[in-house]
């Protein structure tokens, strides 16, 4: 039986090139970051600045910017 882990999201300070920050998303301890391709595994710590955010204000931030919320999903288990 497969275990469900939590995810937790994140949004980065907002910059120039991304005016609204970036989605992250922690699962079990790994960092990983919404690109246009899907998710990627960032190294390292939490960016300093990035503050949590709730799963509706991350379905926002998706819609916002053209991403199907249905990625909020496909946060890749650890392992």
């Amino acid at each position: 039986m497969e275990v469900k882990v939590e995810v937790r999201f994140l949004r980065a300070e907002p910059t120039m090139a991304f005016p609204r920050g970036r989605l992250l998303a922690v699962r079990g301890g790994r960092l990983e970051l919404l690109a246009p391709d899907g998710w990627e595994v960032v190294g390292g710590a939490r960016p300093e600045g990035a503050r949590p955010i709730s799963r509706a204000e991350a379905a926002g931030w998706c819609r916002f910017e053209g991403f199907d919320e249905a990625l909020l999903d496909a946060v890749p288990q650890p392992g």
